[in-house]
């Protein structure tokens, strides 16, 4: 048999279907994972077959191993492999890889194997002569691992082995199994034989006894629930087994992530507005083509319960679905409400989940026990049978947008999901992107729209307090005078604080010489953090003790800027004796903390929440009346044409926050520039508004959604390196663009906002033009033919589509 296979260890600038011969014996079938010998050395790599045929074809190696019982991938989510390779710049292994859970994944072992026809072994020493005899009983090959186990640390002496040619050594491929078993006990003759001999052993081996009148009534029954019935210890167990009476066997257990019970809710009830838009969709998702539909809804207009009812049809229709959200913080509250409306059917996926715990869920989901789906971002690629519903809630959301390869949008992969499935695919936000809402407006998404809060509550009341003021007035405190009365007369009552910076101090600044304490492998000053006493940063990790002088002229260091940290200190002088809970990267840390903070600040009624963009969307405490966003400005004056987008979007969601109970909500924003337009309309929650201002500057500067902007970005460990390379790469490209006939815009190479990550610097270069197939093979043959120019060696390469960074 013939296979195309896609390797691991083929870079980008060779990434193809390979060709190679699978022995005849095998059940290979496309999706499923083999062990190949790649490139000269024939060092074995992992591959997965793209398809499969008849034939021989002579020149090709033969697969060593086939690493899967079953495909992995059916043809549908290898289809979409192959969409992540063309639209996003990365390998097929790498598409790959991104869509299996890491449960999955296989592990490299170095393995030693004794050679068809070795060297004399008697000119060996006897400790030698052993260890070879010990892998020859082994079946002339074994792993590291097991060899150590053995023989303790013998790696030199392997090495010794290795370079006298008296072994071979090579990788090995296993897979990294995630599966769980629990050992199940039943009986291995008749009942009625069983109970004769229980009777005849009662008073001599009374556990024994027990053990078979327990399994000739429950027939099968794991060995732990046996145990502890019955007070028998797994020696007994053994001896019965010795005997006949009792045989064991492995049964898979499937962790679940959803680990409180919930009770069932009641059947939803629909407003006229989420009546209206939700038999709109309805009609929309049994076309023919259901496409795209948009729901804008303000804060608190009750989009979550639209999405229920939509669930709820398409389970009734015999179908799937699926709801992503932006953060890992906001899926215990849903996932509490969807297993209150559909039980066992929903499955969770998000990176905070255990291995184990993820890789049993998308077990579930594959074989359709699972049928609601709720995650974040890499949860789009779950292999749904069925699909018949993606919705994205928070749609505008950056969180969708992945910084690694494959650098895909979860948005654009739902659409080409549900355009593939025949499925509705519906994108959710009080504050849609730009993007969205041009295309909805254009006719070539759907729009619905719901304009009111669902209990008929007002909008939360807005209050721009101009921080210059408070400066003039001696208050240098992170927070203003106004949020601190607020703050004091909110008895009761709960208030979420926003700040987009995790921290106690932006940075240290010595007040004599003005020197800023920077990280020595990034180009950013280090943050101070209060709560362990450190200068850290926030891009390669790295931390020192705080300096108590200034290294340079040993004069006095202030500090400058508030994070979250230092007003969480603040804050417990401000309300002496009330307990105060912080969200941010520092704290949510362990599997399900966001989970324990959320559930803390609701059941505990905790009188204040403060954290970074975690808390801006999609939590509902009926409680809190009061929120306050500290630095408003903190996302406006970035360089990224998203800027004014990103800053509105924050300030409209965390303000939505607020007054969704009995009680009016009032939200206090916190600004140096009070008259900046973006933070008047966020202040009053006027989407129309911004939306009005910012599509003209988008079309001005050509950016999304009248053009996309394509980035290449180039990193390497010496800078002047790096520079002549990226403009190596300008030089080809306009070289190649005359017989393109492409349309594009070149600006650039000019270094990143962050020059310097790790020690690695970056030049980027930006072209505007439309995202079409040929402008994405024009750029995939100019990184390959990049990657594959010698002068180039030591500056890796990689495109991005309008990225956020």
């Amino acid at each position: 048999m013939l296979a195309k296979i896609a390797v691991e260890a083929a870079v980008y600038a060779i990434d193809k279907p390979y060709s190679y011969h699978l022995p005849a014996d095998w059940q290979a079938r496309p999706g499923m994972r083999v062990s190949i010998p790649f490139g000269r050395s024939n060092r074995l790599s992992e591959g997965v077959i793209l398809s499969v045929e008849e034939g021989t074809e002579d020149g090709l190696k033969t697969a060593v191993a086939l690493l899967d019982r079953e495909p992995l991938l059916d043809e549908g989510m290898l289809r979409l492999a192959a969409f992540l390779r063309e639209r996003y710049f990365c390998t097929f292994y790498d598409a790959v890889k991104a869509m299996l859970p890491a449960g999955v994944w296989v592990k490299a072992e170095r393995c030693y194997t004794l050679p068809a026809e070795g060297p004399d072994r008697s000119r060996l020493s006897e400790p030698l002569q052993l260890l070879l005899k010990t892998i020859e009983d082994l079946g002339g090959s074994a792993g590291e691992q097991e060899l150590r186990k053995l023989l303790s640390d013998r790696s030199e002496d392997l090495q010794v082995l290795v370079r006298r040619g008296y072994l071979k050594t090579d990788r090995a491929l296993q897979t990294r199994s995630a599966d769980k078993t629990e050992t199940m006990l039943s009986l291995s003759v008749l009942p009625e034989e069983a109970r004769g001999y229980a009777a005849a052993q009662k008073r001599r081996a009374p556990m024994q006894a027990a053990v078979l009148e327990l399994l000739a009534v429950a027939g099968c029954v794991s060995q732990k629930e046996l145990c502890y019935f019955t007070g028998a210890s797994r020696e007994t167990i053994r001896r019965l087994r010795d005997l006949g009476y009792v045989e064991e066997a492995q049964q898979e257990v499937l962790r679940s992530a959803v680990h409180t019970p919930v009770r069932p809710a009641e059947p939803l009830e629909l407003n006229a507005d989420q009546r209206y838009a939700f038999e709109g969709l309805r009609r929309q998702s049994t076309a023919e083509k259901p496409g795209v539909a948009l729901l804008y809804g303000v804060t608190g207009s009750g989009k979550t319960a639209v999405y229920l009812s939509l669930i709820r049809a398409c389970l009734d229709e015999g179908r799937s679905a699926m709801l992503l959200v932006p953060e890992i913080s906001l899926t215990p509250q849903l996932v509490e409400l969807l297993t209150a409306h559909f039980g066992e059917q929903v499955a969770v996926l998000h990176s905070r989940l255990r291995i184990g715990e993820r890789y049993d869920e998308w077990k579930r989901i594959r074989r359709g026990a699972a049928t609601v789906v709720v995650g974040t971002r890499s949860a789009v690629f779950a292999p749904l049978v069925n699909p018949g519903l993606f919705i994205l809630d928070e749609e505008h959301e950056h969180s969708y947008k992945s910084e690694a390869t494959p650098r895909y949008h979860a948005r654009e992969v739902a659409i080409w999901r549900g355009l593939r499935e025949r499925a509705l695919v519906v994108l959710g936000s009080a504050t849609p992107s730009v993007e969205s809402m041009y295309r909805a407006r254009s006719g070539q998404y759907s729009l619905y729209t719901l304009a009111n809060r669902y209990n008929g509550r007002s909008l939360p009341a807005a209050e721009i307090v101009d921080m210059k003021q408070e400066l003039r007035a001696g208050n240098g405190s992170s927070l203003s005078r106004r949020l601190q009365e607020a703050l004091r007369q909110n008895e009761g009552k709960q208030a979420i604080l926003f700040l987009n910076r995790r921290g106690s101090s932006r940075m240290l600044v010595c007040v004599d010489c003005g020197h800023v304490p920077q990280c020595p492998n990034c180009s950013v000053n280090l943050t101070y953090h209060r709560a362990n006493g450190r200068l850290m940063c926030h891009y390669c990790g790295f931390s020192r003790p705080v300096y108590e002088t200034c290294p340079v002229c040993g004069g006095h260091l202030k500090m400058v800027g508030f994070g979250t940290q230092r007003v969480e200190a603040e804050l417990q002088t401000l309300l002496p004796g009330k307990k105060i809970l912080r969200m941010d990267a520092d704290t949510v840390t362990a599997s399900n903390s966001h989970e324990v903070i959320l559930s803390r600040f609701r059941d505990e009624n905790i009188p204040v929440l403060i954290g970074t963009q975690m808390v801006t969307k999609g939590l509902n405490f009926e409680n809190v009346t009061l929120v306050g966003v500290l630095d408003a400005d903190a996302a406006l004056y970035v360089d990224n044409f998203r800027a004014a987008e990103t800053a509105f979007s924050m300030i409209t969601q965390v303000a939505g926050r607020s007054g969704r109970g009995r009680e009016d909500g009032l939200a206090l924003i916190q600004t140096m520039t009070p008259e900046n337009p973006v933070i008047t309309m966020a202040a009053k929650q006027d989407y129309d508004g911004f939306y009005a201002l910012e599509l003209p500057l988008r079309q001005l500067r050509g950016c999304p959604p009248f053009a996309d902007l394509l980035t290449v970005t180039f990193s390497g460990l010496q800078e002047e390196q790096v520079a002549t390379s990226a403009l190596r790469f300008r030089s080809m490209l306009q070289s190649a663009l005359p017989g393109s006939g492409l349309t594009v815009r070149v600006l650039g190479p000019a270094p990143a906002s962050v020059a310097k990550v790790s020690n690695h610097y970056r030049y980027r270069l930006t072209m505007s033009l439309q995202n079409s197939r040929e402008a994405r093979q024009l750029l995939s043959w100019l990184l390959r033919r990049f990657s594959k120019d010698k002068e180039n060696r030591g500056v890796n390469a990689f495109a991005d589509i309008n990225p956020y960074e």
